[in-house]
């Protein structure tokens, strides 16, 4: 029988958001504190034998809600959860993993590496937590011992370079662990690899902070076998989209039912566009947020006929529109082009 591992990473509970209104910062926050609740979901509707948390579970000093929720929510796992603080949430005298009480099915990695054995699963995990807002290259010469058929590393770890201040993996020292499965935390874009027998993965963090983390954001669900399995997940999080459209595509891109979700869209193309009306036809989306870069069409043939190139070539544009759509769309890309905007061909 294989091991069913939930491993999730960098929740960052009451981050600051600080680019954000203060209503809609304090939403950000509310719905951060969900992910608690629907981790212990997930990982009791899958039968999982353990829960990972690789670090940055907090964003800082966090307060006294997001504290109690991320305890019921570990306690409502079910299952053993073992968390490796990170550089957001590092170990230090007035942390609260030192100073709070912790569900009995948690074990935190306060320091450095050390190893738990769980016989009941034939496992052993190895773990550590930062003590500051760095932290050196704990695979460094590490080898899993012991006779348990199942070997897990948990870290918050940086696998994308060798002079990282956030504990950096390689991939020889992953080569070489002699471990089934090592669960990182630190980048928020889902990656993994094998090198070995080793299976390495990250991630990403399961809830964007802003417009330089949209989409589907995840977590791994983890089959330890021959071969192990990674399966992404979602889980029902607030979602960040940054889209780009014409006017006459909003329908298209924008829910047309009421969506927590933030929404950010560049119009572009050709209009005057009404924002205000705008906002109105889409006020069942109240993180909506529009930006104009549409040219105006009154702009399209200025200074046609004028004594230039620049002149002569609209003009003779201007001319061939009257019989052929493409001398518009031509003049339309021309106009981008001049105002330094992308263009994408139809």
């Amino acid at each position: 029988m294989g091991i069913t591992i939930l491993h999730s990473a960098d929740w960052h509970l009451d981050a600051p958001f600080s680019s954000f209104p203060e209503e809609q910062r304090q939403f950000l926050r509310q719905q951060q504190r969900l992910l608690p609740g629907k981790v212990a979901e997930f990982a009791r509707q899958e039968g999982c034998d353990l829960v990972l948390l690789a670090g940055d579970l907090f964003d800082g000093n966090p307060g006294r809600e997001s504290i109690e929720a991320l305890k019921q929510g570990l306690a409502d796992c079910g299952v053993p959860v073992f968390i490796s603080p990170g550089n957001h949430d590092f170990v230090c005298d007035t942390s609260p993993w030192v100073t709070e009480s912790w569900p009995e099915n948690v074990r935190i990695f306060r320091g450095g590496l050390e190893a738990v054995s769980l016989p009941q699963l034939d496992l052993k995990i190895y773990g550590a937590g930062y003590q500051s807002m760095d932290c050196p290259p704990l695979l460094e010469h590490f080898t899993a011992e012991g006779e348990e058929r199942w070997k897990i590393g948990l870290l918050h770890a940086d696998p994308t370079g060798k002079r990282s201040p956030y504990c950096p993996i390689t991939t020889a020292q992953v080569r070489g662990s002699g471990l089934n499965y090592l669960a990182l935390g630190h980048i928020h874009k889902a990656g993994f690899f094998q090198a070995g027998d080793t299976l390495c993965a990250w991630p990403g963090c399961p809830m964007g902070r802003g417009w330089d983390e949209t989409g589907e954001r995840t977590a791994y669900l983890v089959t330890l076998g021959q071969p192990s399995r990674l399966r992404e997940i979602q889980l029902d999080t607030l979602r960040f989209y940054d889209r780009e459209a014409e006017l006459t595509q909003l329908e298209d891109i924008l829910p047309g039912s009421e969506s927590r979700d933030f929404y950010r869209v560049t119009l572009t193309g050709w209009g005057k566009p009404d924002l205000g009306e705008l906002y109105r036809k889409f006020s069942h989306l109240p993180h909506l947020e529009f930006r104009d870069e549409t040219m105006d069409p009154d702009s399209l043939w200025e200074g046609a006929g004028e004594d230039s190139l620049q002149g002569a070539y609209f003009a003779l544009l201007k001319q061939a529109a009257e019989t052929d759509p493409n001398a518009r769309l031509a003049a339309e890309i021309s106009r981008k082009l001049l105002a330094g905007k992308e263009v994408r061909l139809p």
